[in-house]
């Protein structure tokens, strides 16, 4: 599959936030939706990489160095979902569409190694998209000047983590993985700063 065609699955999973933000699940709805597929993910995955069971389908989404390894389908779906497991909506749909349009935007500016970083130039970008997706999010229900405050911030929180790789013993992280959690922290810590009372929200309150 071309790397537009991976973009494109990626950028479906847009279809989660878009069915709670038409009134057809609630957020409760949507949050154990979310950990239903992200059960039946990593079944998949530990089939694939445990069990021995490949698929053609497999080799078609994932990449080269994701044979051996969770692939980034499954880290998508881990982020988001422990994101939206945690947060409120203005907190949680921010950080999803960083990374489901987002990133794929930022895919497209940017030609780098899974371990390299991107050039400044991607990543303003990338910030510059993240902000437009997170301001319409963090402003309903809040003060506007706080609200534009905490999409700066989680913007540029989504937007490092899209563009710098950590480097685990020589891997680098998957930004699947890190976006939504990074956007989330900047935009409660924002409201936390300011004491506005919206984003920490678990599941299990």
């Amino acid at each position: 599959m071309s790397e537009y065609g991976r973009r494109a699955i990626h950028a479906s999973g847009v279809g989660m936030p878009v069915i709670y933000l038409l009134e057809i699940v609630t957020w409760t709805e949507l949050r154990y939706f979310m950990l239903v597929v992200t059960g039946i993910v990593f079944t998949l995955e530990f089939l694939r990489l445990v069990v021995g069971l490949n698929h053609w389908l497999y080799d078609e989404i994932t990449r080269p160095y994701e044979q051996h390894s969770v692939a980034g389908y499954a880290l998508y779906m881990l982020s988001m979902t422990a994101v939206a497991v945690l947060f409120s909506p203005a907190v949680t749909i921010p950080a999803m569409l960083m990374l489901i349009l987002g990133d794929p935007v930022s895919g497209i500016l940017g030609d780098n190694a899974a371990d390299e970083h991107k050039r400044p130039a991607v990543v303003a970008a990338t910030f510059g998209v993240c902000l437009l997706l997170a301001v319409p999010f963090t402003v309903a229900g809040s003060n506007p000047t706080v609200g534009v405050a905490a999409a700066v911030v989680g913007a540029g929180f989504g937007a490092i983590a899209d563009g710098i790789k950590p480097v685990i013993g020589g891997v680098g992280v998957d930004d699947n993985l890190t976006i939504p959690p990074a956007a989330a922290v900047g935009i409660v810590g924002t409201f936390w700063l300011f004491g506005v009372d919206v984003g920490f929200d678990p599941i299990w309150l």
